[in-house]
């Protein structure tokens, strides 16, 4: 039982670590970005012009924030 709880954890780290990754924030914007579109999803026109836009956002945003974070050499 203990081998299939070890198991059970590892794959959710995977997971974590797979989807999560190094940037958490891109992950809530997707999870953002996936939401708008399914509350958008009857007006198409709003949803064309908005998720990409957002979308090109968040990435900015995230190498913005990449770039002014000290990298983990200079840590040391």
């Amino acid at each position: 039982m203990e081998a299939v709880g070890r198991a059970v954890r590892a794959f959710g780290h995977f997971w974590v670590d797979f989807l999560v990754g190094d940037t958490p924030e891109l992950f809530v914007a997707m999870l953002v970005l996936v939401g708008l579109a399914f509350a958008l999803r009857h007006d198409h026109v709003v949803a064309v012009v908005l998720l990409p836009v957002l979308a090109a956002a968040a990435l900015v945003g995230s190498a913005w924030r990449g770039r002014t974070r000290p990298s983990r050499r200079s840590r040391r």
